[in-house]
């Protein structure tokens, strides 16, 4: 994975830092996020009543696992700030679930730097524009935009921002 520096950031604001690998989302996955959030949920833990009873044709991924899955997506395909102690997440706006991640579906998550901007000493807010792809369909899993805080240590803030 390659590494930028934080005087580099400002300029890649509004670009496609990257497009993750893709990660399956399989039954096991879905059962242990259910019983990590206890919502088991038919629609996600039982294939044959979801088969019967569901427009989904099986069983799908709770969207918070979806989303759960954007820091494992990120760290795979985001570029490092070399100065980066420790990354911290801050939130999320207008999460949207546009289409649902059936069991056994491969995602991969699309990340577009929306803002950086540092805030105290030693934080620069990052905003990304976030997607994730399901493959072969048509619709995202998601969008969201998402922030997050890179901490660092003050001496190492550049020095023309």
């Amino acid at each position: 994975m390659h590494e930028v520096s934080l005087a580099e950031v400002g300029g890649l604001v509004g670009t496609e830092l990257g497009v993750s690998e893709w990660i399956t989302v399989d039954q096991t996955m879905i059962n242990l996020f259910a019983d990590a959030t206890h919502d088991h949920q038919f629609i996600h833990v039982d294939p044959d009543r979801a088969a019967a009873e569901s427009p989904f044709g099986g069983t799908i991924a709770h969207g918070f696992l979806t989303l759960s899955l954007l820091s494992a997506m990120n760290y795979d395909c985001v570029p490092k700030i070399r100065e980066q102690t420790m990354g911290i997440n801050y939130g999320f706006d207008r999460i949207r679930f546009m289409s649902p991640v059936k069991s056994g579906a491969r995602v991969r998550g699309h990340f577009k730097l929306s803002e950086a901007r540092f805030r105290g000493g030693g934080m620069l807010m990052i905003t990304y524009d976030v997607s994730v792809e399901i493959e072969n369909e048509l619709k995202p899993a998601l969008t969201a935009i998402w922030t997050t805080i890179v901490q660092f240590d003050p001496k190492d803030r550049p020095e023309d921002v």
